[in-house]
């Protein structure tokens, strides 16, 4: 049973990430994107925080080795998610549509396999290329049977070029999570990604707000019952146990294979919509799902070629309650 818990959390992971979109569509109909991105990292902060307290006490820091190298990873990590993954993710969707977002997105399993080979050493074998990109072409042939391709103008070129550093971030993310999972457990990890979304955005959405004579309002969206209840499923679910589960899942599965359930979103989301807001399923839309769910099953039940980790630096591996 324990080998199959990494695969059932990145199930769980890619679940929460579907639904999360519309969440966020909902909290959005109130607040700004930075004001919902504050609220939903304190909510993340502050319960995990309370369970940290609650049930552990202390975050657990034994036998770790705060050297040079080590505290400058740990920064960058909290740099790439969810600081730049976020922030660019925003600006980029403010000049694109949300379906060109969907297909930059899509190619983050593939990015994340390319950087796991060069600074892991994870080697997968052709036919788990070849799934890998048929998950992507998955996404894309959805978006594009919807009439939702990609176009052209000074606007939209600023746009993608956003979405792609967002892209390169949470992939730069799963290879570095990755790199750090034999120093430091996922709770620690995630604890680390959510304090820093917090101060980071909060700091954004104070600044913003007081500079528009608006900061009351801000606080204020706490009242706003459908608000509230949108940003605590994103900041207990789609941030705190999402950021935990992506931590754990990177300690016992290669970057390629977890990163790959990303695109499974894809296929939640559109059964979320047709069973919560009666959206019409087509054709296209099952051609596409069958498409993703036959590369992510096809790069996780092969077997790479070799993996050859390279985090040699840390000998052992924290041997801590991860209960969350």
């Amino acid at each position: 049973m324990q080998k199959f818990l990494p695969y059932l959390a990145a199930l769980l992971n890619a679940a929460i990430v579907g639904l999360s979109f519309l969440f966020t569509k909902m909290a959005l109909e109130t607040a700004s994107p930075v004001d919902t991105l504050g609220w939903r990292f304190f909510i993340g902060w502050a319960v995990l925080s309370i369970y940290l307290k609650m049930f552990m006490k202390k975050l657990p820091n034994k036998n770790i080795r705060f050297e040079k190298k080590t505290i400058t990873s740990l920064l960058v990590l909290a740099l790439l998610y969810p600081t730049i993954f976020f922030s660019f993710q925003a600006f980029g969707l403010a000049y694109t549509s949300s379906a060109e977002g969907g297909i930059i997105m899509a190619f983050s399993p593939a990015l994340t396999a390319l950087l796991a080979s060069i600074f892991l050493k994870e080697k997968m074998n052709i036919f788990q290329t070849i799934f890998i990109f048929l998950s992507i072409f998955g996404v894309v042939y959805i978006f594009y049977s919807n009439g939702s391709g990609i176009t052209v103008s000074d606007d939209k070129i600023l746009g993608i070029l956003f979405l792609l550093v967002s892209t390169v971030a949470i992939s730069g993310y799963a290879v570095l999570s990755r790199y750090l999972s034999d120093s430091f457990t996922p709770i620690q990890l995630t604890y680390l990604m959510v304090t820093m979304g917090m101060l980071f955005f909060n700091l954004c959405a104070i600044i913003k707000n007081a500079l528009t004579g608006e900061l009351a309002g801000y606080f204020y969206l706490i009242t706003e019952l459908k608000f509230i209840g949108s940003v605590l499923f994103l900041g207990i679910f789609a941030t705190m146990i999402t950021a935990f589960l992506s931590n754990y899942i990177l300690s016992k599965l290669s970057a390629s294979r977890m990163s790959i359930f990303s695109n499974l979103s894809t296929v939640i989301s559109i059964a979320a919509g047709a069973i919560l807001l009666n959206e019409q399923i087509n054709l296209y839309h099952i051609i596409g799902s069958i498409m993703i769910i036959a590369g992510v099953l096809g790069t996780n039940l092969l077997k790479e070629t070799s993996i050859q980790r390279t985090d040699k630096v840390f000998k052992s591996r924290l041997r801590v309650d991860e209960k969350i």
